[in-house]
């Protein structure tokens, strides 16, 4: 029997740690891939034997597009561990759902190297700043933190100490334009807990929280000819600071909601649904288009609205049509989560 005997895991939980906490050992370093498996021996009304063998669950790893074997390695040796912490920042930020999806399931996912590219960029940011040596910057420090019996941990990037005894975060991200172009929530909740974790265990204050943009996909010509396109292929984008009561409450909030989440798929085998947010939802739009334009003339969230606009035009409406663009779940349909073939909340919106 593998991992998702809700009853016996929770009882081996509460030797082991907490009830809903999602290690039974403390194991320095638990990757996100570790997991027990548990054979019943016997079992009656008032007698469990139980053998429980430890292993590790892996992604099964392909290569279609036949890309060189030095990719394959070093997919295959990315190391990546939340330290000794229950849960870490980026996972705590995330859906819980996603989370205990891709845990139950790893061994029966799929992952092309093709698509790993893009951390091996990020690999190599890191590696430079691994560099750095001056006693202003911290590089690449986890903090830990508790709250509510898990705790938590958090990797950042670059700490500067200013002069005012302040510290400056930065966090380095090789991404698409699109993601300086628009609104990143995540970015904002990341580096506000990693703020969070700064004052705890240095009791010192962050007044400045930045993201270091390194865009993959910009492009020169767009710059030159496009007034709100990025001007350089790195961009300093300021985050805004929450006090410090807003970073704690919104980490007892995350916390709380995925130690529910945990205690939820221990007792009753069920796990709580992603949200909108989560699933990167977009409503359905009507966009009012004119002949021979490839681009939207305007943009409604009402087929009416849509529809009022061109009787106001004082060009021939013949000209004008409207065209619906159906919205979805963007991340559940792209299969961004990794976990959509397994999640019977996407697979009820088929139905």
């Amino acid at each position: 029997m593998n991992l998702g005997f809700p009853l016996i895991d929770t009882i081996l939980r509460e030797f082991a740690l907490d009830a809903g906490s999602p290690k039974t050992t403390k194991d320095t370093d638990v990757s996100p891939c570790e997991f027990i498996v548990i054979d019943v021996l016997t079992c009656t009304p008032l007698l469990v034997t139980l053998r429980i063998r430890y292993g590790r669950r892996l992604m099964k790893l392909t290569n279609v597009h036949n890309l060189p074997d030095s990719f394959v390695r070093f997919i295959r040796n990315e190391k990546y561990s939340r330290g000794d912490s229950d849960i870490s920042v980026t996972s705590l930020i995330d859906s819980p759902r996603i989370e205990k999806l891709r845990a139950i399931h790893s061994d029966q996912m799929t992952m092309d190297v093709s698509e790993r590219i893009p951390s091996l960029f990020g690999t190599a940011v890191h590696m430079v700043l691994q560099e750095i040596e001056d006693p202003r910057y911290e590089v690449e420090e986890r903090l830990f933190a508790s709250m509510h019996g898990w705790k938590f941990s958090g990797a950042i990037d670059v700490q500067e100490y200013m002069a005012d005894g302040t510290v400056t975060i930065m966090d380095y991200k090789v991404c698409s334009t699109w993601a300086v172009m628009n609104d990143k929530p995540e970015w904002e909740k990341q580096l506000n807990c990693y703020a969070y974790l700064v004052r705890k265990n240095k009791e010192r204050a962050v007044s400045k929280l930045q993201i270091v943009a390194i865009l993959r996909d910009w492009n020169r010509r767009k710059a030159m000819t496009e007034k709100d396109y990025p001007k350089s292929q790195v961009v300093m984008v300021d985050v805004p600071l929450w006090e410090f009561e807003q970073q704690e409450a919104y980490l007892e909030t995350r916390i709380l909601m995925h130690k529910d989440s945990q205690v939820r798929l221990d007792f009753i085998d069920s796990i709580i649904a992603c949200t909108n947010e989560e699933r990167w939802a977009k409503p359905t739009r009507w966009a009012v288009m004119k002949k021979n334009r490839k681009t939207a003339v305007k943009l409604f969230d009402d087929p009416r609205e849509a529809q009022i606009f061109i009787d106001s035009q004082k060009t021939a409406n013949a000209d004008f049509y409207i065209e619906e663009r159906k919205g979805g779940y963007t991340r559940c349909e792209g299969n961004f989560c990794g976990v959509a073939e397994f999640c019977d909340q996407y697979k009820g919106d088929n139905q």
